[in-house]
C-alpha cells in the first residue's frame, strides 16, 4: 500500500485507531473521508481537522452499507483504499443466556461490517490503480481473552477472510493489508488509562512506519503484538492463555 496520494475511506474512522490513523493519513499527503453513525460527531471531527471529508454509515446496517458506499464512490470517486475499521468490544458471561444479544451485534458490527463493504466496494477498487482493502483484526485473534469470547472469534474471522480474499484478488489492483493491533489505549473496552495497554500515538507511529517501510505487506505487526501473534509459534500459548484468564 502507498502511503500518500490515495483517497481513503474509513468507516470507523471517528475515534480511537480509526481517527487517528485517518489524521496521519491525512498528514501524509492522502484525502481522507471518515465515516460513522452520530453526524454530530462528524460535523465536529470535519471542523477540528480542516481537509477532512464525512459521512454518515452505520456499517451495521446492511442497505445503508450499500447506498452510503455508492454516495461515496460518487463524490469521491478517486477513492482507491477503503479500511474497515468500525468495531466494538464487549465482555460476555456466557453462563447466562443473556450474553447472546451482544455476541451477535459483535458479529454483525465486527465481522458482516467488513464482509458488507467488501462487496459494497470490491467493484470499484477493481477498476483503481494501486487500490487497497485494509482489514483490522487483533493480536486477540491469536490468543483469545477470555472476558470477550466472541470479540476473539470475529478477530479470528477477519485474519482467516484477510488470508483467502488476499489470494483472490491477487491478479487485481486491490491489495489486501491486515492491521493486526495490540491492547492500544483507547476506548474500547475503557482500555484509555490502562499502563499495560500501547499509547496510541506510539501504537500510529509504528503502524505509519511500517505501512511506509514495508509497502508489500501482508500483515503489519508493531512490536508489541509479537506477544499474542507468535505465541502458539513460540511454544508460549498456554502461558499467556493463563494470563489473559487472569483478567475475567
Amino acid at each position: 500500500m502507498k502511503i500518500s496520494g490515495n483517497t481513503v475511506f474509513i468507516p470507523g474512522g471517528t475515534s480511537g485507531i480509526g481517527l487517528g490513523l485517518a489524521l496521519r493519513l491525512q498528514a501524509a499527503g492522502n484525502t481522507v473521508v471518515v465515516a460513522g453513525r452520530r453526524a454530530a460527531l462528524l460535523d465536529e471531527i470535519v471542523l477540528d481537522h480542516p481537509g477532512i471529508e464525512s459521512i454518515v454509515l452505520d456499517t451495521t446496517d446492511p442497505e445503508a452499507v450499500v447506498a452510503v458506499s455508492r454516495e461515496a464512490q460518487r463524490r469521491w470517486p478517486e477513492t482507491n483504499v477503503v479500511v474497515a475499521m468500525a468495531g466494538i468490544m464487549l465482555p460476555e458471561d456466557v453462563t447466562t443466556a443473556a450474553f447472546v444479544e451482544t455476541a451477535e451485534a459483535t458479529v454483525t458490527t465486527n465481522l458482516l461490517g467488513p464482509i458488507r463493504l467488501l462487496a459494497a466496494w470490491t467493484e470499484h477498487l477493481q477498476a483503481r490503480p494501486a487500490a487497497a482493502f485494509v482489514t483490522v483484526s487483533s493480536g486477540l485473534a491469536s490468543v483469545p481473552l477470555p472476558m470477550t469470547p466472541t470479540y476473539n472469534a470475529t478477530k479470528a474471522a477477519i485474519h482467516s477472510l484477510s488470508e483467502g480474499i488476499r489470494v483472490q484478488f491477487a491478479d487485481t489492483s486491490v491489495q489486501i493489508v491486515e492491521l493486526v493491533p495490540p491492547a492500544v489505549q483507547t476506548t474500547l473496552l475503557g482500555q484509555q488509562d490502562d499502563p499495560s495497554a500501547m499509547p496510541l500515538d506510539e501504537y500510529l507511529d509504528e503502524t505509519m512506519m511500517l505501512l511506509e517501510s514495508q509497502p508489500d505487506a501482508h500483515e503489519i505487526l508493531v512490536e508489541r503484538v509479537g506477544f499474542l501473534r507468535h505465541a502458539e509459534a513460540e511454544g508460549r500459548y498456554a502461558d499467556v492463555l493463563a494470563l489473559l484468564s487472569g483478567t475475567h
